[in-house]
């Protein structure tokens, strides 16, 4: 008797929308963050401290690099922008 479920009924099988990550790397230029919608510049505005943000961004983020590197690949709090969206509503 075979009593494997269909893929469908699996309990692996998630949407997008059950999938909360952790971190979220910044959108490819030109694009916008799956999750919210947001440009890339806008996301950088919210994550970098700036002129914008008179110095304090209200967005946790963090920058991932190599010892010695100039550039690296920045990583924005998914919670923290939750919460930075929920407060602006």
């Amino acid at each position: 008797m075979n009593t494997a479920l269909p893929y469908s009924q699996s309990p692996t099988a998630t949407t997008t929308e059950a999938i909360r990550p952790e971190w979220l790397r910044l959108p490819a230029p030109g694009a916008r963050c799956r999750f919210t919608g947001l440009s890339r510049s806008t996301l950088n505005e919210l994550t970098i401290p700036g002129p914008t943000n008179d110095g304090l961004p209200p967005v946790k983020s963090v920058v991932l690099r190599k010892r010695g590197a100039l550039r690296g690949i920045r990583l924005i709090s998914y919670d923290s922008l939750m919460q930075y969206l929920a407060k602006l509503a």
